[in-house]
């Protein structure tokens, strides 16, 4: 029997996976998405998340191939990725070329999808509350508290958006706290650890490792 601490942690794994789809469904948002308030984007783009994941077989089972897909297609545009990586990788982003820049992207979001793929199985009847909002027109950056209510207690995910200039998009997410926990300082602090022994191409190889070893489990 699954106990209620054991539902709670895989819920909010799979509220993780469902965070990095959280401005999914977007390549097809009308160009008003970029007035709207950073609140309302949460709750609406979340909301739909979670109904394609219910509706959607494969992903609901965990289909890292189409979970990257969607990553890819519609939920990438709406993400500050490379502020995120370069949050977690810490001080050492400045030091890095190009080229490993790139990996730690790909190996990242790899790393991102795959540990929390397998708890989407766990969506059923969860829907998106959120907390009054706080923020002002005028901020360039907000914090976005939200819950995902269900079965049991509800689950803390909350998010920090940027705001971004020039046309598309006006917001986009590049941090988020699931249960209290803020997930780039998290990896930040397990990021140094690497670097400081083996350096950024240490940490490339050890985050590749990490994902093979991911998908041969899985696979």
């Amino acid at each position: 029997m699954t106990t209620p601490s054991i539902q709670r942690r895989t819920l909010a794994r799979w509220a993780v996976s469902a965070t990095l789809a959280v401005a999914g469904a977007g390549a097809m948002l009308p160009a008003w998405a970029a007035d709207e308030a950073p609140d309302a984007l949460v709750k609406r783009l979340s909301t739909e998340v979670l109904n394609t994941i219910k509706a959607d077989a494969s992903i609901k089972a965990g289909d890292v191939n189409k979970i990257m897909a969607l990553v890819d297609s519609q939920i990438m545009p709406n993400v500050n990725f490379q502020r995120m990586t370069a949050s977690a990788v810490g001080p050492a982003w400045r030091q890095a070329t190009p080229e490993q820049r790139t990996r730690l992207q790909q190996e990242f979001k790899s790393l991102l999808v795959r540990t929390y793929a397998g708890a989407l199985d766990q969506v059923s009847d969860q829907e998106v509350a959120i907390r009054p909002f706080r923020g002002s027109a005028d901020d360039k950056e907000v914090l976005v508290q939200s819950e995902i209510r269900g079965r049991g207690d509800p689950i803390q995910l909350d998010y920090r958006l940027e705001k971004t200039p020039g046309q598309g998009y006006g917001w986009k997410v590049y941090n988020l706290n699931v249960m209290g926990v803020w997930l780039v300082e998290t990896y930040r602090t397990q990021f140094s650890q690497e670097i400081s022994s083996k350096g950024i191409d240490g940490l490339i190889a050890s985050l590749a490792a990490r994902n093979k070893a991911n998908a041969d489990t899985k696979g």
